[in-house]
């Protein structure tokens, strides 16, 4: 018995329909991945930034980091308040994106207990909360790196 040929276009229309979809779906739960599933993806001193100089990162950046609540530590611009400033020029753990993304993310005392040190010193000591459940995407995470990274640049 053969398929009519109006039926075998739309059986292969469909098949190719539904590949498409499934690629589409396995792109978009890459850029869903979470911050903890980056760090726990890439090798220490690995991450790197796609949004790095991007100005329109940087300020969906800033709207994420009040979103967050980040600003209830350090402020609303960065300048600080019980938490240490994100403004000046001094890095506690380093300035580089690797380290800033994984301690946004894992907070302090975890990033200690993956081997990271105070390099710098602040006059605010306290731990910094993670932010891994708080921030969904580590695009999303990228993008306020991005802005405290911007307030470096002038």
């Amino acid at each position: 018995m053969t398929m009519p040929a109006a039926t075998l276009r739309a059986a292969l229309t469909t098949a190719v329909a539904v590949s498409i979809l499934a690629a589409s779906a396995a792109g978009h739960d890459a850029e869903a991945q979470s911050p903890l599933e980056a760090i726990e993806s890439t090798e220490k001193g690995e991450l790197k930034n796609p949004h790095s100089g991007d100005a329109g990162a940087a300020e969906e950046g800033h709207k994420l980091y009040m979103a967050a609540g980040c600003n209830g530590c350090h402020g609303g611009t960065g300048g600080g308040g019980m938490g240490p400033p994100l403004s000046n020029q001094v890095w506690v753990y380093g300035d580089d994106d690797d380290t800033l993304f994984r301690l946004i993310t894992l907070g302090s005392d975890d990033l200690q207990a993956a081997g990271y040190r105070r390099i710098g010193t602040e006059a605010v000591v306290g731990p910094m909360p993670h932010a891994k459940d708080i921030v969904k995407s580590a695009d999303d995470m990228w993008k306020i790196v991005t802005w405290i990274k911007s307030l470096h640049e002038n």
